[in-house]
């Protein structure tokens, strides 16, 4: 859908270039082993294993595959900035699990930047929130929670109100640039 773009260095070297339709997909596979081994040698699939244990993961057609721009990806404005600690994500998502809530909202009021796992489209729904900073701005920007399969992680997240935020991990050389909902608002 283009809406999420992820950068990542690793360390790792990959023999070949290879399709991957399903990231979450892919990763969780790996995550079914304690140590496991890429074996490239087919043209059609990586398999992936560990002792007496093997997985076959197939590589999608490049057809299908979004590439993403030469340029490099900035924002176009930094206009809200906030620390999200891998504690305070995992709990965001087991709210939105538990109260099968399909957004995760920046909500900037009252001088805080709060963090809220709602429905926006139904006022009456449960909801979860978790402050994570100060502003003297009013907004609300939108996420989709599906958008937000990230790893887990803190992160230094920066949100232009141009729709468009960056979630930059702490811990390792890895970026997210993730599409907010267009009915995102913000008053400067």
């Amino acid at each position: 859908m283009k809406n999420i773009l992820a950068e990542a260095t690793i360390t790792e070297e990959i023999p070949k270039d290879f399709g991957i339709y399903d990231l979450n997909q892919f990763l969780n596979a790996l995550s079914l082993l304690q140590n496991p081994e890429l074996d490239f040698t087919n043209d059609e699939y990586v398999l992936i294993r560990e002792g007496k244990k093997r997985s076959k993961f197939f590589f999608a057609d490049p057809s299908v595959i979004v590439s993403p721009p030469d340029k490099e990806i900035s924002l176009p404005s930094e206009d809200v900035c906030f620390v999200l600690t891998s504690q305070d994500l995992a709990q965001l998502k087991k709210a939105a699990s538990v109260f099968q809530a399909p957004d995760i909202s920046a909500i900037g009021e009252a001088g805080v930047i709060k963090l809220v796992a709602r429905d926006k489209k139904n006022d009456t729904s449960n909801d979860f929130s978790i402050v994570v900073g100060e502003t003297d701005l009013d907004f609300v920007f939108n996420f989709k929670e599906e958008n937000l399969k990230i790893l887990p992680g803190t992160y230094d997240v920066v949100v232009s109100s141009k729709l468009l935020s960056r979630f930059s991990s702490q811990n390792r050389d890895l970026t997210y640039y993730i599409a907010l909902e267009p009915d995102s608002t913000f008053v400067s």
